[in-house]
């Protein structure tokens, strides 16, 4: 059966007295099903390429900022918290999150439709108004922040990512921020990695750079534990080159544990486990 939906553009507006704006991502709601999702994307370099000033860090910090609100929105919607009125279309629920004002991120006005799947109209129209003017240049199929997504899934199905913070491993001459934690003892800090990379270079290359990272955040004086949830490529060609990339993460000088995607299930249900035990014993 199908349902009625709404979506805005998500607009990067660099100058706001100048006015231009490049296209970067959709937001979409389907008030009858309970839905809202936003599909962005965290690639700058067109936006480098029209605006000499952009600022990358800040600019992924947006993205990931609007992402997060639309994870909240949707837990409002499910009836874990409550919306003071339901909103009437995608633009309400956007105008919450970031007001009418000069900020960078300006939303077009909305469009409508009907859908028996809307997941599949926000990806069809992400690549419609988005993807379809980005570049080419370098492959990957998914970033970090997809493979999240697989494994975030079912985390929320367990009613557990509530519980999931922000947390920094600092030493005397480094410091790295895990943007999804929880402590049961110890800290247990989680680190999505997509593999799904251009090249067999591009993959033993991240690896060795984590190795690099971890070598150092051994150093730090609280303990922890790293579980690395990882995306393989998509791409059969390079398996081999994802097999040595494994092979160097597994050199990593700390408490750790790999999560492949097949086993994402079954990782949810282990957290939810020990936060479970964790909360009992409280």
């Amino acid at each position: 059966m199908k349902t009625r939906y709404s979506f805005s553009v998500v607009r990067y507006v660099h100058d706001v007295v100048g006015g231009e704006f490049v296209n970067v991502g959709v937001a979409l709601y389907a008030p009858d099903v309970n839905f809202i999702d936003a599909k962005c994307t965290n690639k700058y370099g067109r936006l480098s390429k029209l605006f000499i000033s952009v600022d990358g860090d800040q600019f992924r910090g947006l993205m990931s900022f609007l992402e997060t609100q639309i994870d909240d929105a949707r837990r409002k919607l499910e009836g874990e918290f409550q919306f003071s009125r339901k909103p009437r279309d995608i633009l309400d629920i956007l105008h919450r999150i970031v007001p009418k004002d000069d900020s960078s991120l300006q939303f077009s006005q909305p469009g409508a439709g009907l859908t028996a799947d809307p997941d599949k109209i926000l990806r069809e129209l992400f690549e419609r108004y988005v993807e379809r003017y980005s570049e080419k240049k370098e492959y990957a199929a998914r970033d970090d922040n997809e493979v999240w997504k697989i494994f975030k899934q079912p985390l929320e199905q367990k009613r557990v990512t509530k519980y999931l913070q922000p947390h920094q491993i600092v030493t005397n001459d480094y410091e790295y921020e895990f943007e999804h934690a929880w402590k049961n003892k110890q800290w247990r800090v989680l680190e999505p990695l997509s593999f799904d990379l251009e090249n067999a270079h591009s993959i033993k290359d991240k690896a060795a750079k984590w190795l690099g990272r971890a070598v150092e955040l051994q150093n730090a004086k609280e303990e922890f534990k790293l579980y690395m949830l990882l995306g393989r490529p998509l791409r059969e060609e390079l398996m081999p080159a994802y097999t040595k990339a494994e092979n160097i993460l597994n050199k990593i000088p700390i408490a750790k544990e790999f999560v492949r995607e097949d086993e994402a299930e079954d990782f949810a249900n282990e957290v939810q486990r020990e936060i479970e035990q964790h909360e009992n014993k409280a």
